[in-house]
């Protein structure tokens, strides 16, 4: 950092935004100054976007932002403006969508020139300081713009309203469905629609190593979360051995940390082994939501250690004292990439002594390296096996493995330490705060039960709107800014049901309705099913977007309509049911081509076409029954408890309260006798929810 320099994001608080505050580029942050600049002086205005802890961004940065040459000509003939797209995902989806349009392709950094009424007109990636990769240098894109600019400017910008109008077309592309009219279930129909989406699903399958696709490899965890609905619906052991393939795989790759916890964003190979380091908040609340279901199906107690690893290194090392979470840890440090997390041989040895011979051969460390002449610990082999070939005792060996990554963690707590983006986000922090509470369910965890309810209390009492009645978006240094976007809301709103799941708190359904009630309002229109993504106050975009494709996130659409499909049924609102209904009917066609693009629509559209199990149970002893129940992995279950009968909720209404707690089962339409023990009931749902292939 060269604080000879200081630009236009010094009073900014994001991270990302920052560490570009003492660059010679003349950097403003988003907003009225730099756009009117633009309109004033007639100039293109280049938008850089990327956040705190992306890898090429740094380089970039490196490479060109700190080079006084290259600011000077980004200075003379451009308006800068850096976003981080962490604060404004909105703006990162338009022009992202823009870019991939201009070249097929995007990513982050993401660099998009735009005319001063903030059209694009042309964009990239990364681009290196000299020609290299098949990539023009970034001086010469940025001579390039300017001599057009200044010889065509009216063909560029004929050329930005066109493309600026693909963009609302493309948006457009999803209307309402045929009439929604409820139908009986179809065995058949639905068999066959849930094996179209396995079968797509397994052509990408990698049967090695687990996931899908090659290089680069994303958890997918949408996907892994789909086959292991399919395998309970329908018995097929292919799905589950994939799934689980999927998630051992990456817990003994390098993608995930052995000696402190916690997964990376993405794997840069097929084996797991090398990730671009950086730790994502959303990444880690996704990997314990599947977790927490392998851990229900299989009783595996690997997955259980997992989950909680897992949320250990989210309370140590992304957890605010205020009570939230923050979003991200750098891919670097000190310059490089991964330096944190990697190991020589004779560091390990000399931590390690006589138990290091046993301990290098299990985690892939060599004196070669397995990695750029570093060692990222893997497994290679499973403990079982390994123990077997080696004639251990599995208890000593695995004592001796869990001392061994603590004392290696003492050591690596006194390293530099990467970068942590302290921005707190809503949808993130919501996200998290529902895998922390579905795992105090699974995993019968009362410390995880008041971690989640105090995190997302948190939320609600620091990212509150209050003359709008809604949401923020981040917080840091105890103000909130930016309204909130539609999958923020989402994700709360589903927070809301999983709180609710904790201990049958009717307080979290009432405030899932009010922001349901909100994103109605201010993200919707009559003209179309789905949500914009951004309120109808918002007026610094040039497209409102609606998203359906569900991608390193799930899309805000898909988690309303599950969001509209279960409360409707909680309180017993038709209208709710009936437009999360026609939402799935709009994309089924799409849904069941592609599944591994629509992960979270695929699983809704699987629960929601076998029915679901609407349980009621009533009495003193009611709360113990319903913790027997939710032991189990059930997908399609909505269940209330209460010690009496309660007509202001349709499932508690004209249930009596007998001598004995009893509990109540509807399916499609009709409601059987009360049952009096939980495992009579869960016999009954699982034979019920069978589909036979």
């Amino acid at each position: 950092m060269n604080t000879r320099f200081q630009n236009n994001l010094i009073g900014e608080s994001s991270p990302y935004l920052l560490q570009h505050a003492h660059n010679p580029v003349n950097w403003y942050p988003w907003g009225k100054e730099a756009l009117e600049k633009a309109v004033a002086e007639n100039k293109v205005i280049l938008v850089s976007i990327g956040y705190s802890a992306c890898h090429w961004c740094h380089v970039m940065e490196r490479e060109s932002f700190e080079n006084e040459t290259t600011a000077a000509l980004m200075n003379k003939h451009f308006v800068n403006i850096k976003i981080d797209r962490e604060e404004r995902p909105d703006l990162d989806h338009i022009y992202m969508d823009a870019v991939q349009a201009i070249s097929g392709s995007g990513g982050w950094p993401l660099n998009v020139f735009l005319t001063p009424e903030a059209k694009p007109f042309f964009g990239g990636t990364y681009f290196p300081p000299s020609p290299a990769f098949n990539r023009p240098s970034w001086s010469d894109v940025l001579q390039g713009i300017s001599k057009s600019w200044t010889e065509k400017q009216a063909e560029i910008e004929s050329q930005a309203d066109h493309l600026t109008n693909h963009l609302k077309q493309s948006n457009n592309f999803i209307q309402s469905g045929p009439a929604f009219a409820p139908t009986q279930y179809n065995q058949q129909l639905v068999a066959e629609e849930a094996e179209e989406m396995f079968s797509a699903i397994m052509k990408t399958a990698d049967k090695e190593w687990g996931g899908f696709g090659k290089a680069p490899k994303f958890p997918q965890t949408f996907t892994i979360q789909f086959l292991l609905r399919y395998h309970y619906f329908t018995g097929s052991e292919e799905a589950l051995q994939q799934a689980l393939l999927s998630i051992d795989k990456m817990l003994d790759g390098g993608i995930y940390d052995h000696v402190g916890g916690g997964l990376a964003r993405y794997s840069t190979d097929q084996e797991w082994l090398a990730p671009h380091f950086e730790k994502m908040l959303y990444d880690n609340a996704l990997l314990v939501n599947i977790l927490c279901d392998a851990y229900q199906l299989t009783g595996n107690k690997r997955y259980e250690s997992a989950i909680r690893k897992t949320i250990g290194f989210i309370s140590a090392e992304l957890s605010s004292a205020e009570g939230g979470f923050y979003a991200a840890l750098d891919a670097d440090s000190e310059g490089e990439e991964g330096r944190f997390y990697v190991w020589q041989k004779s560091e390990v040895d000399a931590v390690l002594g006589k138990d290091s011979a046993l301990f290098c051969s299990f985690f892939d460390i060599s004196e070669h390296g397995n990695w750029e002449h570093k060692n990222i610990p893997r497994v290679l082999t499973r403990i079982d096996e390994f123990v077997q070939l080696n004639k251990l005792d599995k208890t000593d060996f695995q004592r001796l493995v869990d001392d061994a990554l603590r004392r290696l963690f003492e050591v690596r707590s006194a390293r530099v330490r990467p970068a942590l983006d302290d921005k707190i986000i809503l949808g993130w922090n919501a996200l998290m705060a529902d895998a922390i509470a579905k795992s105090s369910v699974v995993l019968q965890d009362l410390e995880y039960s008041i971690q989640a309810k105090e995190s997302f209390q948190f939320l609600v009492d620091n990212l509150g709107n209050t003359r709008t009645g809604g949401l923020m978006h981040t917080y840091k240094n105890k103000t909130a800014k930016y309204p909130a976007f539609l999958d923020d809301y989402a994700y709360v709103i589903s927070a809301c049901l999983r709180l609710y799941q904790l201990d049958h708190d009717l307080a979290y359904l009432e405030l899932g309705k009010k922001y349901i009630d909100f994103v109605i309002e201010n993200f919707g229109d009559d003209d179309n099913l789905f949500f914009f993504y951004t309120n109808q106050d918002q007026d610094d975009v040039i497209v409102r977007k609606r998203e359906v494709y569900d991608g390193a996130v799930p899309s805000g659409n898909s988690v309303m309509a599950t969001n509209l499909h279960y409360f409707g049924i909680y309180l017993d609102i038709g209208d709710w049911k009936e437009r999360a209904a026609k939402m799935i009917q709009s994309l089924k066609v799409a849904v069941i081509k592609h599944p591994g693009s629509f992960g979270i629509w695929a699983s809704l559209l699987l629960e929601t076409s076998i029915g679901m199990n609407e349980v009621a149970i009533i009495g003193k002893g009611g709360f113990a029954l319903a913790k027997e129940v939710q032991q189990n992995f059930i997908p399609n279950l909505v269940m209330m408890v209460s010690n009496k009968q309660n007509g202001n909720y349709a499932l508690l209404a004209n249930k009596p309260e007998l001598a004995s707690d009893n509990l109540y089962l509807c399916r499609n339409y009709s409601c059987l006798a009360p049952f009096q023990k939980s495992a009579d009931l869960l016999t009954e749902i699982n034979l019920s929810n069978k589909i036979r292939r």
